[in-house]
């Protein structure tokens, strides 16, 4: 046996056993006479006592020890004269009589206890990094997510079933994961970004209750909440409308949060429309625990003579504006702010009205606008003394993704955003399509397979795409989506007509959804479902600024494991001879 306990049951009553306890060395204290070992496991931490009463040859044992060194220890449990109030096993520590070194440990790259370790080291070294506190804890919490979700789901009655990881490309979306047929020469699997076809085939086939835990894979841009590699609950139901779907994910959803948190969210999650989102937050994903909300100032400024406002509005776009407490804004500030918008969100540039302490107004642009037009300004946007107004003028979407970014930005550096706050809301009523600038056409805003608003179905016919509204959803946490879906096109004859206007061939569609719309030929239910990004859920919850800390084995954000090294070369004989594949260029 190489233990008896783990390192935190330990208690008072257990004085005078005798136990055996294995570890790692969290800590060595060496006074000469006596020495503390802090032992440690994933459960706690159990201090060892080795003084004159122990063999004398652990006292020269114990100067061998380092931290991480693997060891066993048996032993009778004591009280302890200094108890520790801040561990579990406080009240004890453990006489040793017997001290045997399991396993030796190099020195470390980085002390376990470090907080500001270089994030590659990390993930370099991440079984070690594992061993820190805060990762491991929120690994437990990921096993207590993951818990939470079979046991509601198992409760609901739904099916989990796992589909498959090798599939077929499909167009939109990310670009596809490509894996190589060393069988079919020539051709190539793709790593699923969704189990979408498969869940909808389900429903086709009866199931009509079914989920799983599912690893999904997208080749696009990473940030600080997306991975090539993640994991989703994916879930459909079959004979539902759009409401039944929302009741049972907020239920859920409110199960996982007290499961994980220990937090009660007892009040139903707001609902808005994405066109409220965008207008009053410039976000699809709108962070709610601050207001600041986006306001439309066009008619108020529109023909005063102020041509950068005026040739917006005349070219379809628009004049908005956001209000903050004026602190420290200085010309350097606000001129650091406008290169921010002009950056990252192509803006002309960045507007700005300040009322001042006495009311008076300071702004470079309010010579272009008389007394009226200006008071006008200060009574739509409500301005005090000692705020300021940031406009933005340009396309609406150019306009609305500026401020939007800006509001999230000055609620980070003025403080106003509420880090204990958990703030839960649906947006619904989704466009259907959206103009891709950079390929010139209408692209499914969701995927292709989301139904259209019946009433908006018409709309098909006569190419006005900006008017159909799809039965889709998201649910959104704190400014992060953590799960969107929708209800299923279940008619094959639509869902084919969906493709022509998405600009794919008869010849395309066939080869790329042939089996699907085949399967929407043999009596399909109404059905709909959602997917949870399971990272990003957790991140959000544990209030983590990065989907890495709540992923075992992440890959950086240039894709790369340097725990693995992965992607890495191949062998050259499995490339050319199994694969037929040839490299021709590296850049």
């Amino acid at each position: 046996m190489y233990r008896s306990h783990k390192l935190n049951e330990l208690r008072i009553e257990n004085v005078n056993e005798n136990v055996i306890l294995a570890g790692w060395i969290d800590k060595v204290r060496d006074l000469g006479h006596f020495a503390f070992i802090d032992l440690r496991d994933r459960y706690g931490i159990t201090q060892i006592l080795i003084n004159e009463n122990s063999p004398s040859n652990l006292q020269e044992l114990v100067k061998k020890l380092k931290n991480e060194f693997v060891i066993q220890v048996k032993g009778k449990v004591v009280e302890r004269s200094s108890k520790n109030p801040n561990i579990e096993t406080g009240d004890i520590e453990v006489l040793a009589g017997e001290l045997t070194i399991l396993s030796h440990s190099k020195q470390l790259p980085f002390e376990l206890s470090e907080t500001n370790v270089n994030e590659n080291l990390r993930l370099t070294y991440r079984y070690l990094d594992i061993r820190r506190r805060k990762m491991l804890e929120n690994i437990k919490k990921r096993n207590d997510m993951l818990f939470s979700i079979r046991e509601f789901m198992n409760k609901e009655g739904f099916l989990d079933i796992d589909t498959p990881i090798l599939g077929k490309a499909t167009p939109e979306g990310a670009r596809d994961f490509i894996v190589p047929s060393r069988v079919q020469k020539g051709e190539f699997y793709a790593l699923p970004q969704s189990p979408q076809l498969f869940k909808q085939t389900l429903m086709v086939a009866g199931i009509d209750k079914y989920y799983q835990i599912a690893k999904c894979f997208r080749d696009e841009d990473l940030r600080a909440d997306r991975q090539p590699e993640f994991t989703q609950l994916d879930l459909e139901m079959s004979f539902i409308h759009q409401e039944d779907i929302l009741n049972l994910v907020e239920r859920l959803a409110k199960k996982v949060f007290i499961d994980v948190t220990g937090e009660v969210e007892d009040k139903p999650f707001e609902r808005i429309s994405y066109d409220y989102a965008m207008n009053n937050y410039g976000s699809d994903k709108p962070d709610l625990r601050f207001d600041m909300k986006i306001q439309d100032i066009s008619n108020i400024v529109n023909g005063k003579g102020f041509s950068v406002f005026d040739d917006a509005i005349s070219n379809g776009g628009s004049v908005r504006a956001i209000v903050s407490e004026d602190k420290d804004f200085s010309r350097k500030r606000i001129k650091d702010l406008e290169d921010f918008v002009k950056v990252y969100y192509k803006a002309k540039g960045l507007a700005y009205i300040k009322k001042l302490e006495d009311g008076s107004i300071s702004s470079p642009i309010s010579k272009f606008f008389d007394e009226e037009t200006i008071n006008s300004l200060i009574q739509r946007l409500d301005l005090k003394n000692n705020e300021i107004v940031f406009i933005l003028a340009d396309k609406n979407k150019a306009v609305l993704d500026g401020l939007g970014a800006l509001r999230l930005k000055l609620g980070e550096e003025l403080g106003l955003i509420d880090k204990d706050k958990f703030k839960f809301v649906w947006v619904l009523d989704f466009p259907m399509f959206e103009y891709s600038e950079e390929e010139g056409r209408y692209q499914a805003a969701h995927h292709p397979f989301t139904s259209i608003k019946k009433d908006h179905i018409k709309y098909l016919d006569t190419k006005e795409y900006d008017k159909i509204l799809s039965e889709s959803y998201d649910l959104v946490l704190n400014g992060y989506e953590i799960g969107g879906g929708s209800i299923r096109i279940h008619d094959s004859s639509l869902q084919s007509k969906v493709f022509d206007e998405l600009g794919l061939s008869k010849e395309e569609q066939l080869d790329k959804f042939g089996f699907f719309l085949e399967t929407l030929s043999y009596g399909v239910p109404p059905h709909g479902g959602l997917a949870f990004g399971l990272d990003r859920w957790l991140m959000a919850m544990l209030k983590e600024n990065s989907i890495k800390e709540v992923i075992p084995f992440p890959k950086t954000n240039k894709g790369q494991d340097l725990l693995t090294g992965a992607p890495a070369d191949v062998d050259y004989n499995q490339l050319e001879n199994d694969l037929k594949l040839k490299k021709i260029c590296i850049e």
